[in-house]
């Protein structure tokens, strides 16, 4: 039996079959498995969203292999780097709130003394870790905040690049589990109460970066496939709950156990609405959630970013013709992408909780490929 938010996805989809012929029709769903099959993958959701509406949801595949159990369309998944823009939302709202200014000293902000050693009186801004040039790196790891304070990391220096901060990019986590901090200790929330109460909730989304406050039965199990032996190998540790860390909790230090660069868990239908927010410039179904020039600050690239903005970045060569705003993640096995068109108002969710990773330019080409006949279908008339 359907529950009522499958019920509700239908509903959509058999609306969107007035609106574009193109997912009416079976061959999608044909093309979609031919595309799994070629990628051994485990399981995909998929959300299509059109002039501010989901017209085509679906879930393909498995959410468990072991137990044979199908995917369905609210199941959650850990979406990874996509994670990024929630913390990205979070700041603007709190500059909004006039807590937070772009230009903020790091070193004001977190605790400690974020420094690059080479250049001590260049500033490490807050609009630096969001946009990946602030100089640091993950080689000293990015699971706690130990590993940057000079106080209890001997290596401290290590996690800064050798250019100056705000001068050249690289992509890092540990960039973004610092803006967690930054949210909690600014916002007097714990990070993923703040992330609920302020995004979420007004979003009507089911989803957070705490597992033990979900559904569990609704977590689609990742894997990670082996190349070597071309089996896939489970991935409990992506839903670990962390709970002993959490028992001990530390306000304002404590927040990488969320992983506010890659821990959100959410369903694709869900995760299309908040992609809708952003591709509207802050507001979905008339309910705001950040100003309009602070969505398109965030869509903007950030000088020396190459493309990168701030929690969100551009694609360019996905659809030929088109420059897409959105992001991707990868973690466990699990790959996901969110891109969007804000001028024309449409955008793609495209989740796979296993498959066989092949990269071109960069990109997962099974993922790619999704998303291009998604499109195909979606300009179908």
């Amino acid at each position: 039996m359907k529950t009522l938010f499958e019920k509700a996805i239908l509903i959509f989809c058999l609306v969107s079959c007035m609106i574009n012929r193109g997912f009416c029709q079976n061959q999608i769903g044909d093309e979609i498995r031919q595309l799994m099959a070629e990628y051994k993958a485990v399981g995909l959701s998929v959300a299509v969203v059109n002039k501010g509406d989901i017209i085509f949801a679906e879930a393909f595949g498995k959410k468990n292999m072991e137990k044979g159990e199908d995917l369905a369309i609210n199941h959650l998944f850990r979406i990874a780097s996509i994670s990024k823009s929630f913390s990205a939302t979070a700041v603007m709202q709190l500059v909004e709130k006039g807590k937070l200014k772009l230009s903020d000293d790091v070193s004001g902000l977190i605790g400690f003394s974020v420094r690059h050693p080479n250049y001590p009186e260049t500033p490490i801004t807050l609009e630096m870790l969001l946009s990946h040039t602030s100089s640091l790196n993950d080689s000293q790891g990015y699971f706690n905040l130990d590993v940057i304070d000079p106080a209890t990391n001997a290596l401290a220096s290590k996690c800064y690049n050798s250019y100056r901060p705000g001068t050249d990019y690289q992509y890092c986590n540990l960039n973004f589990n610092m803006v967690g901090t930054i949210i909690e200790r600014v916002s007097g929330l714990r990070f993923d109460e703040y992330i609920r109460k302020n995004i979420l909730e007004p979003l009507g989304l089911y989803g957070g970066y705490c597992v033990d406050s979900l559904d569990q039965n609704r977590l689609a199990m990742i894997y990670e496939y082996n190349k070597k032996t071309g089996e896939f190998v489970v991935q409990p540790d992506a839903y670990h709950p962390r709970r002993e860390i959490l028992a001990s909790y530390q306000m304002g230090r404590s927040t990488p156990v969320f992983s506010p660069t890659g821990g959100m868990k959410i369903n694709a239908p869900d995760l299309a609405k908040y992609m809708t927010m952003h591709a509207n410039y802050g507001t979905y179904q008339r309910q705001r959630i950040i100003k309009k020039k602070n969505s398109k600050r965030m869509q903007t690239p950030v000088p020396n970013a190459k493309g990168y903005g701030l929690g969100l970045t551009q694609m360019e060569k996905l659809i030929p013709g088109k420059l897409l705003k959105g992001h991707t993640g990868s973690a466990y096995g699990l790959h996901s992408i969110m891109v969007f068109e804000p001028r024309e108002k449409w955008g793609i969710v495209a989740i796979t909780n296993g498959s066989n990773p092949v990269y071109t330019d960069g990109r997962n080409e099974f993922l790619a490929k999704v998303t291009e006949l998604l499109y195909r279908r979606l300009v179908e008339k």
